[in-house]
């Protein structure tokens, strides 16, 4: 247990029976009205953004969450198997946690999970991903004034929109989050 005074952006309280990421923090003491806490915070289930009121001291309850880097190694059905490269411990991670990360990740790529209580909260990639571009229609030489982009698949499934000078066999990088095209890369 905590106080608001421990709000901190990162940390995990339980607010509403749900486990919820701390975005901003911010103490207001009005005019004539008692102080409060102004909280954003983000729910870890959901992902909705919520905004939530605190009296000064009241207490919340914190939750301790260990973020370490695992290496994802394969799928099985619905789940996703990690391991710990320090233990080489193996664990699934159910589908529904990973969600629509799922989509650019590829075997032995690097991991960030957010664990408590040997339960995995989140799993959280890179801010980039390098995926090569296994099918799209060719591109011709030239095509690199205009921001038009075509479909093209990756090798882990998903579809993304590249610049029309994108080909098969190419090397891109995309943003996990967003699922958008950044650049090429250079083999």
């Amino acid at each position: 247990m905590g106080t608001t005074s421990d709000l901190k952006p990162g940390a995990v309280i339980k607010f509403n029976n749900e486990l919820c990421t701390v975005l901003e923090s911010e103490h207001r003491t009005p005019g004539n009205l008692r102080a409060f806490y102004q909280v954003k915070m983000r729910s870890m289930k959901s992902g909705k953004l919520l905004e939530n009121r605190f009296r000064s001291g009241e207490t919340i309850e914190f939750i301790r969450v260990e973020k370490n880097n695992y290496q994802f190694l394969y799928r099985d059905g619905d789940h996703f198997i990690f391991m710990d490269p320090n233990s080489y411990d193996q664990f699934p991670v159910d589908g529904i946690i990973v969600g629509k990360l799922a989509d650019y990740m590829k075997e032995g790529q690097e991991a960030i999970l957010s664990i408590t209580d040997s339960t995995v909260l989140l799993v959280e990639l890179p801010t980039t991903v390098v995926l090569r571009v296994t099918q799209t229609e060719p591109g011709f030489k030239g095509d690199t004034a205009t921001n038009i982009t075509k479909p093209a698949t990756v090798e882990t499934g998903a579809n993304v929109g590249v610049p029309i000078f994108i080909n098969e066999g190419d090397l891109i990088k995309i943003d996990p989050n967003s699922g958008s095209y950044l650049e090429r890369v250079k083999e």
